[in-house]
């Protein structure tokens, strides 16, 4: 296991597009009129912790079921698709349940380690060395926190047409990742 910084930097760029902390901002902004405070750094390290742990056990687990890695990477290839369809067009697909409080539930799971981040993890382990993933999940959450902690002024300074075009930018990116992870991965099913 070595350090790459470009396979750190591609993994963190995935992980932040799927993620989407900015264009979770009136989210969280409303979280935050609704509820009062919402703990940034409880909320961090939970999805810090959630993510980590997916990345060493998620494959076990795949493994107990009979799922192999290329199969999970497909299929994470096809939520990573929708999530892109949802931030391009402005859409909804995937709907949850309104949160009742800003606490480590809506925020820590699922806005910030969802069902769409495990599955990219899951995705990226198929591709990256662990030890590169473990420094984006890092830095990512470093993000995260950094957005929670200053989500008003983000969205005073950015406005909403701002988060709405950042939205749509790593909507493709997301796109094109998604599109890559299918073509990489859909060869090891038929081998």
């Amino acid at each position: 296991m070595e350090i790459n910084f470009k396979e750190i930097f591609t993994a963190g760029m995935i992980l932040f597009a799927v993620i989407d902390i900015l264009g979770s901002i009136p989210i969280i902004v409303d979280l935050r009129a609704r509820v009062g405070k919402i703990q940034s750094e409880k909320a961090s390290i939970v999805a810090a912790c959630i993510m980590i742990a997916f990345l060493f056990v998620g494959e076990s687990i795949l493994t107990l079921i009979g799922i192999d890695v290329n199969s999970f990477a497909v299929a994470g290839a096809f939520v990573l698709f929708f999530l892109a369809l949802e931030m391009i067009l402005g859409i909804r697909l995937y709907r949850d349940e309104e949160p009742k409080t800003a606490s480590i539930v809506p925020l820590a799971f699922p806005l910030i380690a969802g069902p769409g981040i495990m599955t990219t993890i899951l995705a990226l382990r198929a591709e990256y060395q662990t030890i590169n993933i473990v420094f984006a999940i890092i830095l990512n959450i470093i993000v995260v926190y950094v957005v929670l902690k200053l989500s008003g002024q983000i969205e005073r300074l950015i406005g909403t047409n701002g988060l709405g075009v950042i939205r749509k930018v790593f909507g493709v990116v997301l796109l094109a990742i998604a599109v890559k992870l299918f073509a990489t991965n859909v060869k090891g099913l038929f081998n």
